[in-house]
């Protein structure tokens, strides 16, 4: 149980089956106190109630945790809310001690002449700004704390590589690379780290959507297109969510505490660099 006592927080995890549930679950096995936190309905066209964590699915998550687990509505866009999650974990929990920026968009993905500049600000504003904002509302009370912390990101193969109809994801995940880079030099002094986990593609919800956009784009079936990215990858298997979370659960620990500033491949080998 090397989390027990500690309290996490992980953004873009009210959704089942995906990236940030499995994170939480990961983290709650190891004894953490989780807040499943997501953007509770939609607000605008850029966060449609398909692709977003509603509250009565958080509320799901949470109690589906092995351990002790609240829920927070939070859109990453707005840094007061952001704060609010954050002092919601020590209103109700006690502490913060681990931050996870698992929220994102990666479901506005067109050729380059058809983004619009209003779906290039929503998946920066998301992918990028509000991992900031994330960074900066853990990092105030983690500092106010005295006793360190782990701040992680969820970056993507996209972090190191480029891919069709991805730009604005792309340049998001890439950002994430300079502000774990830079954020690490900064916080290293008060004995927190900040890190990226760099996954490639896993079929979570939006993961079966990408499939199917990728695989019509194509025009092959969604079952070679899985079949074409199963071939490139050296260990020879799909990236599942248990390998995004045991990556976060490693950079959490009291293992990781010499590891910060990086950007972790989690790929199979596929990524290289």
């Amino acid at each position: 149980m090397k989390f027990a006592g500690k309290v996490a927080v992980i953004t873009g995890s009210g959704r089942k089956q995906g990236l940030g549930e499995a994170i939480a679950r990961r983290l709650s096995e190891e004894g953490a106190t989780v807040v499943i936190a997501d953007i509770g309905g939609s607000r605008d066209s850029a966060t449609p109630d398909a692709m977003i964590g509603a509250e009565a699915e958080m509320r799901e998550v949470a109690e589906s945790m092995p351990g002790a687990a609240s829920t927070f509505s939070c859109d990453v866009r707005d840094p007061d809310q952001v704060r609010a999650l954050a002092a919601h974990a020590v209103a109700a929990h006690g502490s913060l001690d681990i931050w996870v920026n698992n929220a994102g968009i990666g479901y506005i993905m067109k050729p380059l002449g058809d983004v619009s500049a209003d779906e290039w600000r929503a998946v920066i504003d998301v992918n990028l700004t509000g991992a900031w904002f994330g960074l900066q509302a853990a990092a105030e009370i983690m500092i106010a704390q005295g006793k360190g912390g782990r701040i992680v990101n969820i970056a993507s193969q996209a972090a190191k590589s480029g891919f069709m109809h991805a730009q604005a994801y792309t340049a998001s995940k890439h950002g994430l690379v300079g502000l774990v880079r830079s954020a690490s030099i900064e916080l290293g002094a008060h004995g927190i780290t900040v890190n990226n986990v760099c996954p490639n593609h896993v079929t979570t919800g939006l993961g079966k959507w990408q499939n199917e956009h990728f695989a019509a784009v194509q025009g092959i079936s969604v079952e070679q297109y899985l079949k074409n990215m199963a071939a490139r990858i050296p260990l020879g298997r799909l990236g599942l969510p248990e390998d995004t979370a045991n990556a976060v659960a490693f950079l959490c620990s009291a293992e990781a505490s010499y590891i910060t500033g990086e950007s972790m491949n989690v790929s199979g080998g596929e990524e290289p660099h």
